[in-house]
């Protein structure tokens, strides 16, 4: 499981995800959290699929198209889908540390 993603993810949510060992673990762990947001406080569900950046259009899209699924894994799955495009942009615009000791700042 990538640490960037947990990491993530648990700072969004505000939930320990690190006993997590599998993906669906992990997707079962949000889903109940998103399920408890909706029940709850869907003000603050809304205040963080806005700042993780997810798709609206394609929310909306997805819980149109699944009629009867659990809404809650869908946004889930958007939720892990999001931070991995996030790890995966770092990661390619990271730089590489400088080969020698004059290079660096």
């Amino acid at each position: 499981m990538d640490q960037e993603l947990i990491v993530g993810l648990e700072q969004q949510l505000g939930i320990s995800l690190v006993t997590e060992t599998s993906f669906e673990a992990l997707r079962k762990r949000l889903a109940g959290k998103v399920t408890e947001l909706i029940n709850h406080d869907f003000p603050e569900l809304v205040r963080i699929l806005y700042r993780v950046d997810v798709n609206e259009n394609k929310l909306k899209f997805l819980l149109k198209e699944k009629v009867g699924e659990d809404a809650a894994y869908i946004i889930a799955d958007l939720l892990i889908e999001r931070q991995l495009q996030k790890v995966a942009t770092r990661k390619q615009f990271q730089q590489p540390p400088p080969e020698n000791e004059a290079d660096k700042w």
